[in-house]
């Protein structure tokens, strides 16, 4: 039984040492500042080569994350769709009735937010 783990553990103690080896070598080669008062642009946030503006602790509005919450969502739909497009003649009419369920749930689940107007951006 351990033979078949014995893969999976190489690959995790590889990944562990290039992971360790690239943080050394960024600590032992990157640049290092005295202290920060040398260089005061270091602090201040980069926001593509612009002054910054406004406050970094910013707040969004709900609907940024509730949008943000449905595309995850109906992502996660594509998800379980698709391993069931490619074993659908395996399934048969039940996986077809069990998938229909499933979609026409989102369905309800889709109009329902729709007519809450949780999709509307203004």
């Amino acid at each position: 039984m351990t033979e078949q783990y014995l893969p999976v553990l190489v690959t995790f103690v590889f990944t562990a040492a290039v992971v360790g080896l690239m943080v050394s070598l960024g600590r032992l080669l990157g640049p290092h500042s005295a202290n920060a008062q040398d260089n005061a642009q270091k602090g201040e946030a980069f926001e593509c080569g612009n002054p910054p503006s406004g406050s970094a602790w910013g707040r969004f509005s709900v609907k940024f994350y509730l949008t943000a919450i449905l595309f995850i969502v109906f992502d996660v739909e594509v998800v379980f769709l698709y391993p069931w497009a490619v074993l659908f003649r395996r399934l048969g009419w039940f996986g077809f009735a069990e998938m229909m369920v499933f979609v026409a749930v989102l369905g309800i689940a889709l109009l329902y937010v729709w007519r809450k107007g949780a999709l509307e951006w203004d």
